[in-house]
């Protein structure tokens, strides 16, 4: 399996300012994999420490942050002689030993040639409950699910990956049936590496679906096990709520669907605990198109989505006949699935931070709103091939906003106003500006 954070995990490797790497993402997105491939391909020597359940560690770190009996430690742990130039020491569920987090801060001020990644599924969660954290000697990298492209590289389609990079539209909308069937199989499998894995080995899609709803179990077990009890039922509300939020026409979340009665505040503590174990993503609406859109973040109004679209066509009990064959029944919810997608792609493919958009009276919406450079890009969503776009023509004629994105089923096309990108391209949004 290839991931493009392998390009930055490189980078990280040969910079002159290198710290104690921290990767964050949910459970079973690929950290743990990506750390020992990053070690297999890139040193020596691999020092692995697993930290979940482990009492050596815990001792091993509890007395003080003696650099020298620590390595030392590791190297029993591990079974393997560290040496500073060839060895890449992982340290796996590193928030299991709060004082090892803390101790990433003296490897970088005092034994900074010891090249340490780590990794934790609850890192944000041990952070937030008074974790001493280590703020400004770490790196962060984020590991997302599979984003479309690399799922494309997963199923072997390396010629058509590379055709997609290329932004080559003429060629694109010669293979733009079989990248649609392509995008539809994604909606289903997503981007879970088990998932991707079982999928490219057997090209089986119940069992495909069998892995979603485990993994969608464990992260109900991790509520129980992790979370505090009084907020649990609070989690699991919130958490199987979002399929029916995003069935909505207007998405914005309403906590009164989540619970009749139910108040901003019973959930605040409930919603903070699954955004910090990166199982949902939290956009917040925006109420003009000024510059930085940041500053102008209503926290009051958002959206949320899960962390991978397959997991929502699981969690909705979508049947891969219903959606790879696109039937009536499945026309409801296309939408939803489409929005999804777009999210993620721009979550795991860009650094841009994304919102959405609506007018004070609430009468027109926009799917996302993100900044490009000095320049504010509307996107607008299209499940399917409609080209209609009245929220984005009634935000451009507010805004007079320069680039305006509508991304659909449709081939690629550039208006005078509009520039309508197929949904199988939208990861490339940055390279398109630019080439424009």
């Amino acid at each position: 399996m290839y991931r493009d954070k392998m390009n930055e995990l490189k980078k990280w490797k040969n910079s002159t300012t290198r710290k104690p790497l921290i990767i964050r993402g949910a459970r079973q997105v690929g950290k743990t994999w990506l750390m020992k491939e990053f070690g297999k391909q890139c040193y020596k020597k691999c020092a692995y420490i697993n930290f979940d359940d482990n009492s050596r560690m815990d001792k091993l770190f509890e007395e003080d942050f003696d650099l020298d009996k620590i390595i030392q430690g590791l190297k029993i742990e591990s079974n393997v002689n560290i040496e500073p130039e060839n060895t890449l020491i992982i340290l796996d569920e590193i928030q299991e030993t709060p004082k090892a987090l803390k101790a990433l801060k003296y490897f970088y001020e005092n034994a900074n040639q010891y090249h340490i990644v780590s990794a934790g599924s609850l890192l944000g969660v041990a952070i937030h409950e008074g974790t001493s954290f280590p703020v400004g000697k770490v790196d962060f990298l984020d590991l997302a699910p599979l984003s479309f492209f690399e799922f494309l590289e997963a199923l072997g389609e390396d010629n058509l990956l590379q055709l997609l990079k290329k932004n080559d539209f003429d060629m694109i909308s010669v293979f733009s049936s079989k990248l649609k069937e392509l995008l539809k199989l994604y909606y289903y499998v997503g981007g879970m590496p088990e998932a991707v894995n079982s999928y490219v080995q057997n090209k089986d899609l119940k069992e495909v679906r069998k892995i979603q709803k485990r993994l969608l179990e464990a992260y109900e077990q991790d509520f129980s096990k992790h979370a505090p009890s009084n907020i649990v039922p609070r989690i699991r509300q919130l958490w199987n709520n979002i399929p029916t939020q995003l069935a909505k026409e207007n998405k914005k979340f309403i906590y009164g669907l989540v619970r009749e009665g139910a108040r901003a505040r019973e959930y605040e503590i409930a919603l903070s605990w699954l955004i910090d174990c990166g199982l949902v993503y939290q956009i917040n609406r925006v109420t003009t198109s000024k510059v930085p859109l940041s500053a102008y973040q209503d926290f009051n109004a958002f959206k949320l989505y899960l962390l991978d679209v397959g997991l929502l066509s699981a969690m909705s009990g979508i049947d891969a006949k219903t959606l790879l064959e696109e039937n009536d029944v499945f026309e409801e919810f296309k939408g939803s699935l489409t929005e999804q997608y777009v999210l993620c792609q721009l979550k795991e493919c860009t650094d841009l931070d994304v919102f959405y958009w609506s007018s004070d009276t609430g009468i027109s919406e926009l799917d996302f709103i993100t900044q490009i450079g000095k320049d504010n890009v509307p996107i607008e969503v299209k499940a399917s091939e409609n080209l209609q776009a009245k929220s984005l023509k009634s935000f451009v004629q507010k805004y007079e906003t320069k680039f305006n994105v509508r991304t659909s089923m449709s081939d690629y096309r550039n208006d005078d106003w509009i520039t309508n990108i197929p949904l199988y391209c939208i990861a490339n949004i940055e390279k398109i500006k630019e080439c424009l």
